[in-house]
């Protein structure tokens, strides 16, 4: 129907004012919310394996990016994320300000993202969207900075390992957009780029987080509802126009089973079993995690780094039933009510679908629920609560009760905006982090990790303290009982020590650090055949282990078995070439077989490496400054040394 000419210019004077103050604003409290994360430094939860100790993604050469798109380090494909933090590394180095930047600055185009979807979205659900322009407006920029300033997004961008999810949120929304955009040039027969440009960022999204396979099955909901693109019988999908629309999807499913079959063998070796967690547990799980985050969406209070996931599980629990109970009505009320308020239905059952992989039912890691699951996954709720501010602002005359209308709004922003600093300011430092985390949700990892916190700052006592609580919650812990017994290696406490390594290997038999300090500490009294046996455990466990066929090859030379000794020194460096402390072995047992020449090259191999290195020099000194005759120089060389475990 035509619209007449003094409402199209009312609408083009409107568009004047707000199209660009809406999204400045959103992206402005956005930027501003998080503005703390960027005196956060890296955290010792996942941080310090993908980062700080990781020196592989570390530029943009080939070597990096061959290791980019073939890693699937800790079971995860995201070559695009490990782009991002290759040109993080190029322009920052190692300062955490800028990985922290970009990924504040990714989350902010996030929420400008989302608010023109969201606009989009709310008024396609208006019988007269110029008449509600703007209660469009507010309430797209509503839904916007409730996504953008809500605590429980701290999680994906104040921790810089989860850079996969935002940047799998901007290529994620960004296809959306151009999806829409799609719906609407097609419309007008237009060519249809929009449609290849979403393909497009879908597989930049699925190439960034796996999560984003679900996109699919999330735009026939939008085909559905509010696009009305296909009829409310699937039996109509089948034919024109609905079948076109339905064949567009091709091309996506094959991307997102391509992703699925991907990411699925990247995860394998992290999987729990059907004997650890039986499906009833993983439905319980499902309910739970459903229920956990429509409370925290609501009061986003007490948020921690880890939910520990307990088992078993108890079904009977209030949380499990209660959880279950929610989710049986919203899904009831969605189906229900799809007539009347199929907006309702649509955004409950998107939600189901974006939480599909991280619910449980493929449970991966330690975690029950996390706060970084629900960065895509409550979008829908969030353009619900957007658009009932629209007809809200619509329904009400004059502008001054509009004011008033939008006062609860507006301190509920402003709320989560608060909410999200001081959570924000959590993840400044690994202490502050696991401390917060043991006053929120104490868990075996919390206490874990706090106590690798206190080792590190020389806090033994207490460290061993926490591994001690760490083993009460879950005692088949096993590094926790390596790290206990590395502490009383390093305090003298050998006998302490060797309970808690007999426990780990217990519990982890081929856990090739805890059969190696084991030997150290029986090769130190005198029980060489007990040694030798844990020297070879932990080289079955870890071929590569070179600390192992040195400290091996110091037991044989103190047997005077000269020949294997060699051997073992000589296997240690061709797997460490720069391992100084093998080289000044390896120079000993030669000079005992007088083979002078070999010997000083080795000792002069070994302060090239370190040049400090005294027992190294000692011993070359002493070659160089005595006479021929092999007896005299015997005498004198040092004897080797082991290294304690770490």
């Amino acid at each position: 129907m035509a619209r007449p000419r003094r409402r199209r210019e009312h609408h083009r004077a409107s568009r004047g004012r707000y199209h660009l103050a809406f999204p400045l604003i959103v992206v402005s409290l956005t930027f501003i919310a998080f503005l703390p994360a960027l005196t956060n430094d890296f955290v010792n939860w996942d941080d310090l394996d993908n980062l700080t100790e990781n020196p592989f993604y570390r530029g943009m050469g080939w070597s990096q990016l061959r290791w980019m798109w073939t890693t699937t380090l800790m079971g995860l494909y995201i070559p695009l994320t490990w782009m991002t933090f290759g040109l993080d590394y190029l322009v920052w180095g190692m300062n955490p300000v800028g990985y922290h930047l970009t990924s504040l600055l990714l989350h902010t185009a996030n929420a400008g993202l989302f608010y023109l979807i969201a606009q989009r979205l709310i008024s396609l659900t208006l019988d007269d969207p110029l008449a509600h322009d703007l209660g469009v407006r507010l309430g797209a920029a509503f839904a916007a900075l409730l996504f953008g300033v809500h605590p429980l997004r701290v999680e994906s961008v104040a921790w810089a390992t989860e850079r996969r999810d935002v940047l799998c949120g901007f290529f994620f929304l960004a296809s959306i957009l151009a999806y829409l955009r799609h719906a609407r040039s097609e419309e007008a027969g237009q060519w249809r780029r929009w449609y290849w440009a979403s393909l497009g960022l879908f597989i930049a999204a699925v190439l960034s987080k796996a999560p984003a396979v679900t996109l699919p099955a999330v735009l026939v909901i939008l085909d559905f509802h509010p696009l009305h693109r296909l009829g409310a019988r699937p039996k109509s999908w089948l034919e024109s126009p609905g079948a076109r629309v339905v064949s567009e999807k091709i091309p996506f499913i094959l991307v997102s089973a391509a992703g699925s079959v991907i990411a699925a063998l990247a995860n394998r070796g992290n999987l729990s079993s059907l004997a650890e967690l039986s499906m009833v547990e993983r439905v319980a799980v499902c309910s739970y995690g459903l229920g956990f985050y429509l409370w925290k969406t609501i009061a986003p209070v007490h948020l921690a780094p880890l939910y520990e996931l307990r088992t078993p599980i108890q079904l009977t629990a209030w949380p499990v039933l209660l959880s279950a109970a929610a989710v049986v009505g919203i899904t009831s009320l969605a189906v229900l009510g799809r007539h009347r308020w199929p907006g309702v239905g649509a955004a409950w059952f998107c939600s189901l679908i974006l939480f599909t992989p991280v619910l449980g039912i493929a449970q991966n890691g330690p975690q029950i629920a996390a706060d970084r699951y629900t960065y895509l996954p409550t979008l829908p709720w969030m353009v619900l609560a957007g658009g009932a501010l629209a007809r809200v602002v619509h329904a009400t005359q004059p502008s001054i009760q509009v004011v008033t209308k939008l006062a609860l709004p507006a301190l509920a922003v402003a709320g989560l905006a608060v909410l999200t600093c001081v959570q924000t300011l959590t993840w400044r430092s690994s202490e502050r982090l696991w401390a917060h985390a043991l006053s929120i949700a104490p868990s075996s990892i919390a206490h874990y990790n706090f106590a690798l916190v206190l080792e590190g700052q020389g806090r033994w006592d207490q460290a061993v303290e926490h591994y001690r609580q760490a083993l009460a919650i879950k005692p088949d812990f096993p590094e926790a009982h390596y790290n206990w017994g590395v502490i009383r290696s390093r305090q003298g406490r050998a006998d302490e020590a060797l309970v808690q390594y007999r426990e780990t290997v217990r519990i982890k038999p081929d856990h090739a650090e805890a059969h190696y300090n084991w030997a150290l500490l029986v090769a130190a009294q005198g029980k060489d055949d007990e040694a030798i046996d844990h020297y070879a455990a932990a080289l079955r466990s870890r071929p590569g282990f070179a600390a192992a066929h040195n400290s091996w090859a110091n037991v044989l030379v103190r047997r005077g078995q000269w020949a294997g000794a060699i051997e073992h020194y000589r296997e240690a460096l061709r797997l460490r070439p720069e391992y100084a402390e093998a080289h000044n072995n390896l120079g000993s047992a030669l000079a005992r077989q007088e083979r002078w020449d070999e010997a000083i090259d080795h000792y002069r191999r070994a302060l090239e490496i370190r040049p400090d290195f005294g027992a190294a020099r000692d011993n070359l000194n002493r070659i160089l400054s005595q006479t021929r005759g092999s007896g005299s120089r015997d005498r004198d060389l040092a004897s080797p040394r082991d290294r304690p475990g770490s």
